[in-house]
């Protein structure tokens, strides 16, 4: 792949705070990568304009988008002094890989700015007012939380609803945050070809002793929903190989699946995504995950195994998104 180009337009030097008194134990950074989103990124800048704590810095980095998404960035950066943007070059075309790259080249900018809470936004979603006040609350009350965020709702006709994959124990991509430690224990956010860096980033967490957890009381509205970039078989089909790279062991994938055959497309999605896990399989395609990341990876499916079968007292007796 060629070396993203980089160029940076920013209303202030990075390291700068913000106007205002802000308490470091509560102070959290942000950044956002956008590819042709001039349709929905205002609604998510709004979204922050709105909060009841604004960020230290707000990284917006437009990742080779030939739309309007730059002008729209560049003309609020240079009206908030929190909002930078940055501007990478690549290829083009949606790509899972140059979204956390153009993420690791935004985060890279906020090295010297002071903060306790790092999180993702995406660039096709809102939230409401006091969404990043609530969660740092559930990180101070809870010491062991690396990892939190919203449920997922999905527009549809002009109303939201949550998303049926969504689980208290997978934390969207979408908007969360992570504590500084634990962003740092876990090296960020992993460069993966097939996605579900939020996957691995919640996985590497918990097995350094942190928890994750999502929180359905803070709905995340998403106004492009999964999928609708690419043909849907194929995106689900790209879901079966990104489970098989990070390790999901086959029964679990197999029951998975068979547990979401009324999920669009019907029947055919399943279908797609246990197809796509099962080529991975077959033709051996390397993992770029440790054999010790996919031991703990297969022991906590065996527990949502066993626990759908019965043969525990484990309460959650879904298959969720991992």
């Amino acid at each position: 792949m060629p070396p993203l180009g980089i160029g940076f337009q920013g209303s202030q030097r990075f390291g700068e705070p913000v106007s205002g008194p802000v308490k470091y134990g509560r102070a959290y950074v942000l950044a956002t990568a956008a590819y042709n989103e001039e349709a929905n990124i205002e609604k998510t800048i709004q979204s922050m304009l709105a909060q009841n704590e604004l960020p230290q810095s707000w990284v917006i980095v437009s990742d080779g988008s030939a739309d309007k998404t730059d002008e729209i960035v560049q003309r609020y950066a240079a009206q908030h002094e929190f909002i930078h943007f940055l501007r990478v070059t690549r290829p083009p075309g949606r790509s899972f890989r140059t979204k956390i790259m153009a993420l690791q080249a935004g985060i890279e900018l906020l090295s010297d700015v002071t903060f306790q809470y790092i999180g993702n936004l995406d660039a096709d979603i809102s939230i409401g007012p006091s969404y990043f006040a609530d969660l740092i609350d559930k990180f101070e009350r809870n010491p062991t939380l690396g990892i939190a965020g919203g449920f997922v709702h999905e527009g549809k006709d002009g109303k939201f609803r949550t998303r049926s994959s969504n689980r208290v124990y997978s934390v969207a991509h979408a908007a969360q945050l992570v504590r500084r430690e634990c962003y740092e224990a876990i090296k960020g956010y992993a460069v993966l070809e097939y996605g579900g860096e939020d996957w691995h980033a919640q996985t590497s967490a918990r097995m350094m002793g942190w928890s994750a957890e999502a929180f359905p009381e803070l709905p995340i509205s998403h106004h492009r929903p999964t999928g609708t970039g690419d043909i849907l078989v194929r995106h689900k089909f790209r879901q079966g190989r990104m489970d098989y790279s990070l390790g999901s062991e086959p029964i679990f994938e197999t029951f998975k699946c068979l547990q979401r055959l009324g999920e669009k497309p019907l029947i055919l999605g399943s279908f797609a995504r246990l197809t796509g896990f099962f080529w991975s399989l077959m033709i051996r395609e390397p993992r770029p995950v440790s054999d010790e990341f996919i031991a703990f990876l297969r022991a906590e499916q065996k527990q949502k195994t066993m626990s759908l079968l019965h043969l525990n007292r484990r309460p959650d007796r879904s298959f969720g998104t991992r």
